[in-house]
């Protein structure tokens, strides 16, 4: 018999056993189905370099077989020598033959990243390993080990996109008729001169894109403190639709028979997005029945792309569990806004709420705002109360997990242009958002929320209606 076709059957390897009373060499003759179990034997005694021994053997003679390589993986990561180990399991998961070698390939690739430090890419091999779960047992494992390693990542990041059709995308008047600047035109009119209002002031229907990055890494932490470094980006963009193109066309049109040069709005022109670093500190309660929370940010922001005004941000926050169903949140926030384009602005703001979850399973939460922001234009001054309500079903319908938004506010402007009386908003807004949990990709639910919203002002400009419908994607864990 070829000595090739031998090794099919069984494998000779020398062992070593010993002990105190008779140190002795035996050779002994396994089969490779007793070979593997040597070799899990050994790694459940921690003799990782004998498990290794053994499965070389096991892959020398079959390289495509799974199991050798993910024993392999385990003995390497016990030793220590993580990057061999997650080639040994990239090995297993490539040579995989049905879910459970993946799953169990992955989860191997995970927790040698994990163990060397490379908690990010640990954590996308889990949501790999959750996606081919063989079972609902498997999956929780892997949501366990998500959350195990996202605990001990300094590194948390979200991502968010907007692909929605909306339909005020430039915040343009509901109205087509406006009383406007009576304090240019006639100061002795209090009510002004009724004016009809350009395209431009009214509201433009377009589809909006955008992309919001929200990032943070953990520099130091204790049993009860946080020290983080935040790192924000977003932007919005929009293409106009064919109606809104050809109200700007007519416009620019009557623009040009005055002898004027037409603007050529485009949906970039509304375009506004933000960059901004900052720090935030969190802290735990003695009884740990609430957190302080303390953050500040420096950013730029630019609107139709450019450059619109720098801003400095700054909040507290401190929230206290009353009970194990009951939640109190409150906070400070300061915001000074340097103008690039337009006039410096400052506010500050108070806030407080109630989370309480319900006999019922169901959330809901209350909250109140109170915010001054002063200027360099006393046009631009305010005074502005705000209540905000959300309503979360704690089963889900259908498959689906719904939440309610319904919040109002009323601002007031000590000074307007365009009325002597200054000027009054009270908007109502609502919005339902609704995940659906029976679809689920690596850990991923799609989402929809649908919003609208109207402004009702003491002067027609400032009329606004806006309906949003947007489309994203939720993390299930």
């Amino acid at each position: 018999m070829p000595a090739g076709c031998y090794v099919k059957h069984v494998l000779v390897i020398s062992l070593i056993f010993v002990t105190e009373a008779n140190p002795s060499h035996a050779k002994i003759v396994l089969t490779p189905a007793e070979m593997e179990e040597a070799a899990k034997l050994s790694l459940v005694a921690g003799q990782s370099e004998q498990a290794i021994a053994l499965v070389d053997a096991l892959i020398l003679r079959n390289r495509q077989d799974t199991t050798p390589h993910l024993i392999r993986s385990r003995a390497l990561r016990n030793m220590g020598q993580f990057e061999a180990a997650r080639k040994a399991a990239l090995l297993g998961w490539k040579y995989a033959v049905n879910d459970n070698e993946k799953f169990s390939s992955a989860l191997l690739i995970a927790q040698a990243l994990s163990s060397d430090g490379k908690r990010t890419r640990a954590q996308l091999w889990l949501r790999r390993a959750y996606n081919i779960a063989p079972s609902s047992g498997h999956a929780a494992k892997a949501r366990q080990d998500y959350g195990y390693v996202q605990q001990r990542n300094p590194w948390h990041t979200q991502l968010s996109f907007t692909f929605a059709p909306n339909s005020n995308i430039n915040n343009g008047s509901s109205r087509d008729t406006s009383s406007l600047y009576y304090e240019f035109i006639d100061p002795f009119n209090p009510d002004g001169v009724e004016a009809t209002l350009k395209a431009s002031s009214k509201a433009l229907s377009g589809m909006e894109t955008g992309l919001d990055i929200q990032s943070r890494y953990r520099f130091h932490q204790t049993e009860r403190s946080a020290h983080d470094l935040r790192l924000s980006l977003s932007y919005q963009t929009y293409h106009l639709s064919g109606s809104a193109k050809d109200d700007l066309a007519a416009e620019d049109a009557e623009r040009v028979a005055r002898g004027e040069e037409a603007r050529k709005l485009t949906g970039s022109d509304f375009a506004y997005g933000t960059v901004q670093i900052g720090y935030g500190y969190k802290q735990l309660r003695h009884d740990r029945r609430g957190e302080f929370s303390l953050s500040a940010d420096i950013g730029q922001s630019f609107y139709g792309g450019a450059r619109y005004n720098r801003f400095l941000r700054a909040q507290l926050g401190q929230t206290y569990h009353v009970n194990p169903n009951s939640k109190l949140s409150f906070g400070l926030g300061a915001e000074t806004r340097s103008a690039q384009s337009g006039s410096d602005q400052h506010s500050l703001s108070l806030s407080a709420g109630l989370s309480r979850r319900l006999a019922s399973g169901d959330g809901l939460y209350l909250g109140v705002a109170v915010t001054s922001q002063r200027a360099d234009l006393d046009r631009l001054e305010y005074d502005e109360l705000r209540l905000r309500s959300g309503y979360v079903l704690g089963r889900e319908v259908m498959g689906t997990a719904l939440q309610f938004g319904l919040s109002t506010s009323f601002r007031d402007y000590d000074v307007s242009p365009h009325d002597a009386s200054g000027r009054r908003d009270f908007q109502i807004a609502a919005e339902v958002s609704a995940t659906f949990k029976q679809i689920d990709y690596f850990g991923f639910n799609p989402t929809v929320s649908l919003s609208a919203s109207t402004t009702d002002s003491n002067i027609g400009l400032y009329d606004v209606n806006r309906v949003g419908l947007s489309i994203g994607i939720a993390s299930s864990f």
